[in-house]
């Protein structure tokens, strides 16, 4: 059976979602075109957002209505 390929950006986001859950810089975005990069950053704040509020590992991504 064939997967379905993701959306690309909703893969970075999510990819960036779970970078700033655990605390990781910003600088160490996998991306370089600023469309693609702009949708790790959003998940990335979003992350640290939940990180900072003292959510992680699953409740964080729980709560994220924006991850699917």
């Amino acid at each position: 059976m064939k997967r379905q390929k993701r959306d690309r950006t909703s893969v970075l986001f999510n990819r960036g979602f779970k970078a700033g859950l655990i605390g990781k810089s910003k600088d160490e975005c996998p991306v370089n075109t600023n469309d693609l990069r702009s949708h790790w950053m959003s998940g990335w704040r979003e992350g640290r957002e939940a990180h900072w509020n003292g959510q992680s590992g699953v409740s964080a991504i729980n709560i994220n209505p924006s991850l699917h």
